[in-house]
């Protein structure tokens, strides 16, 4: 059926069409076939066989063809009628425009990660500092960034540098005097903020050969965890199966065998903008939790495996903080010098993570006494290293994941890993 139109010209137009093609269709109907049989002698009367006519299907069909060649004009286009109307769907709209403005800004902190880990595993040799190691790496990235304003990009939190049995919170303070060995199992996580928008990814750095079978057992379950995250999985069937593949592995260091075990109390996580743990916690074993992950959220995934209990325990000098972003509502601050410090934190940091060494960067002295009461009342959270048994070896494998509508994103994948 011919539908109707609002616009004159085009109805005009498709009757012009309509016309041409039936023109086509009775000018075809009319010729002769070209087969048609020639007279035939039957004695004094020549007989001649009736001329055949093309049917009218093959003859539509033909002129069709010749009119538009076989591209065929469209029909009419009408948008989809996709207005949200509930709080939920408008949530849903206001959360995908948001991430797509994010999206370019999460590639570029993952270009700058790609290349400040290469200069970091190109430079990185035994008998550096662990502060010689975390400046090669930050000051990198600050050359990168683009920006001296440490809130528009730059370094997304410390650099994390742990060593062995130390899973992960630790980078040097200042005085630190502790060197890199050439057996030293090192985690080197790294964090590249770009207006806030953190990409965070880690790999482990070793020198001697014989911890590749612990080093490989952990990438294979961060790369099981990222095939199995996506929008409307459950949390737990993460953990589920980077448990299943870290615990399929055991290896052997230096003549002895172990059993790779997951680190059970550390988690992967969400980020959102300014805030490096948004909420979620994603497990590296199975632990019943039915919450779903959303379409267009931002996703660490990372697991750690261990050759020792698999599970950390906070211990020894604090060098991470970060800005309370819940605090107390009758957190309160008495000293002049704690306020103090607290307005430098907002206006270098905001709420991404920070370290001494960065309070020492831009000049700020005698400080340890107002940050810990700024820690006491809430308003400044502490995160002291992490630890595993003495003596036993752990990894760490990292990347950040966008969780897009239609696919996800595994923005800081490099040739490396």
């Amino acid at each position: 059926m011919l539908q109707q139109t609002k616009d004159g010209e085009a109805e005009a137009a498709n009757a012009a069409t309509v016309e041409q093609v039936a023109k086509q269709v009775g000018d075809l109907t009319t010729q002769d076939d070209p087969e048609t049989d020639t007279a035939v002698d039957s004695g004094d009367k020549k007989k001649k066989k009736r001329k055949k006519k093309k049917k009218p299907a093959q003859v539509f069909e033909k002129a069709i063809a010749n009119e538009y060649r076989g591209i065929y004009p469209p029909g009419e286009f009408q948008d989809y009628n996709l207005k949200r109307t509930t709080n939920e769907e408008v949530r849903a709209d206001a959360n995908l425009e948001e991430a797509e403005k994010s999206w370019n800004k999460f590639r570029k902190g993952a270009e700058i990660h790609r290349r400040a880990r290469k200069h970091a595993q190109e430079n990185i040799k035994p008998g550096m500092t662990m502060t010689e190691i975390a400046d090669l790496i930050e000051n990198q990235i600050r050359d990168m960034a683009g920006t001296n304003d440490t809130l528009k990009g730059g370094i997304g939190f410390p650099t994390g540098l742990s060593l062995n049995h130390c899973a992960a919170h630790y980078t040097p303070n200042a005085g630190d005097k502790v060197v890199l060995q050439y057996d030293d199992v090192m985690k080197v996580d790294i964090g590249v903020h770009v207006d806030g928008y953190i990409v965070d990814c880690a790999f482990t750095h070793t020198f001697n050969p014989k911890y590749d079978g612990l080093l490989n057992a952990v990438k294979e379950a961060t790369n099981t965890g990222i095939r199995t995250a996506g929008i409307d999985v459950r949390l737990t069937d993460i953990g589920e199966a980077v448990e299943e593949v870290m615990e399929s592995h055991e290896v052997e260091i230096d003549g002895k065998t172990y059993p790779v075990k997951c680190i059970r109390n550390l988690n992967g996580h969400n980020i959102l903008n300014r805030r490096i743990h948004g909420g979620k916690s994603i497990p590296i074993v199975k632990n019943g939790d039915p919450t779903k992950l959303e379409e267009n959220e931002t996703i660490a995934i990372e697991t750690f495996g261990s050759t020792g209990k698999g599970y950390v325990v906070q211990s020894g000098e604090c060098s991470h903080y970060m800005k309370n972003t819940e605090p107390p509502a009758n957190a309160s601050v008495r000293l002049d010098r704690a306020r103090k410090l607290l307005d430098t934190i907002d206006k270098n940091f905001g709420t991404l993570p920070f370290c001494r060494r960065y309070l020492d960067r831009i000049g700020e002295e005698k400080y340890l006494l107002a940050l810990n009461q700024l820690v006491r009342e809430g308003l400044v959270t502490e995160h002291p290293p992490l630890v595993d048994v003495k003596g036993c070896y752990t990894a760490q494998f990292e990347h950040t994941v966008l969780l897009q509508p239609t696919r996800k994103e595994v923005v800081s994948r490099g040739d490396d890993y």
